[in-house]
């Protein structure tokens, strides 16, 4: 249970004490993000746990389920909160995110010590299909938005962004049939003992297990009321777009604890596995939590349509593409990892320029 990362604990009743105190603004969004992080790696390791109980099926879909809980309690929050452009900004950083930064810097952390990185070539592929999938699902409703001119055109686009939500969802549904039991061969739902060692897993009971999940689910969710109710405010005192802070500043805070798992992974050269997170997160985002959110908005009389700005379907078109590029064929190494990790530079330079 060891992790860097839990030192930033003591932050959760830093995070609560400035609240009350009606502290300035900045310091309850940084207070709140530092210490939803590590808090989303005890939810992480809560289901690797209980998976340790419940079989191999249960627990991959478990891990399928939580394994971006800490974003989706985030981006629910945002929405309540009216922040549609936060919410789909935080899903086009989720995506790129993962496939750029955590599988870039993996890369270069693993390929410093391993001269070549080797992984499932098939699985990766079929995983860079479905993330094409998720392309595709954030393009049709832009042309639709571009090329239709009917007086309802507003109303078309939530019910197409509703149908879209539903097909990405099926095919979720799908592709953990395909990856949890017909083809579970080709893929690797968790660590090996030497892995789960290093990632500070351990023999917990199940009532412990499920106790952390529900503490950790329930800190998380009072630290996004923080984090949300300050972005605007944070945004502006920094010189950040809405959009900035939600592709990269509030992604990276949901996804840090999956970040340090998949160094640490790479570093054992488990390539299979760090493929598995940092894609499968991705992926997860993509046909899972987008429609999700959209299902949810509905719920809530706020719709949420999929229409996204052209700047974000480049950024997440263009990581796809690199990132098929680099699984075609089953190997990597440390420069490869430097190629993500520049792209990702670059989109984040040019979404901190976007003005709003």
């Amino acid at each position: 249970m060891r992790s860097p990362l839990n030192w930033m604990l003591v932050l959760v009743p830093v995070a609560v004490a400035l609240e009350w105190s009606h502290a300035n603004p900045l310091y309850v969004f940084i207070a709140s993000a530092a210490a939803i992080i590590p808090l989303a790696g005890w939810m992480g390791r809560s289901t690797e746990w209980m998976a340790e109980h419940l079989g191999s099926g249960i627990g991959g879909l478990l891990n399928a389920t939580f394994g971006n809980a800490a974003e989706l309690i985030i981006a629910i929050t945002a929405l309540r909160a009216g922040l549609h452009d936060v919410v789909k900004a935080s899903i086009t950083g989720s995506i790129i995110g993962n496939i750029l930064l955590v599988l870039g810097l993996s890369l270069v952390v693993g390929g410093t010590k391993y001269k070549n990185l080797t992984f499932n070539r098939t699985a990766a592929s079929l995983s860079s299909t479905l993330l094409a999938l998720s392309a595709v699902a954030l393009i049709v409703p832009a042309l639709f938005h571009w090329l239709a001119r009917a007086p309802d055109r507003a109303q078309l686009e939530h019910t197409l962004s509703l149908e879209i939500s539903i097909v990405l969802a099926v095919t979720y549904g799908l592709s953990l049939l395909f990856s949890l039991y017909t083809h579970k061969h080709l893929y690797v739902g968790e660590a090996d003992a030497e892995s789960a060692e290093a990632l500070g897993f351990g023999h917990v009971p199940l009532w412990a297990a499920i106790l952390i999940l529900i503490g950790a689910t329930g800190l998380v969710a009072l630290l996004s009321e923080f984090l949300v109710g300050s972005i605007e405010h944070t945004a502006q005192a920094l010189g950040m777009s809405d959009v900035f802070v939600g592709v990269f500043v509030v992604a990276i805070v949901g996804n840090a604890a999956e970040h340090s798992t998949a160094v640490l992974v790479a570093m054992k050269n488990k390539m299979d596995l760090v493929v598995n997170i940092a894609v499968g997160s991705s992926l997860q985002v993509a046909l899972l939590v987008a429609p999700l959110l959209v299902f949810i908005s509905y719920a809530m009389g706020q719709p949420l349509d999929l229409l996204f700005t052209t700047f974000e379907i480049a950024a997440v078109s263009l990581s796809i593409a690199i990132v098929t590029l680099i699984a075609l064929d089953g190997e990597s190494n440390w420069m490869e990892g430097v190629l993500l990790l520049a792209v990702y530079s670059i989109l984040g330079m040019a979404f901190y320029t976007l003005p709003n």
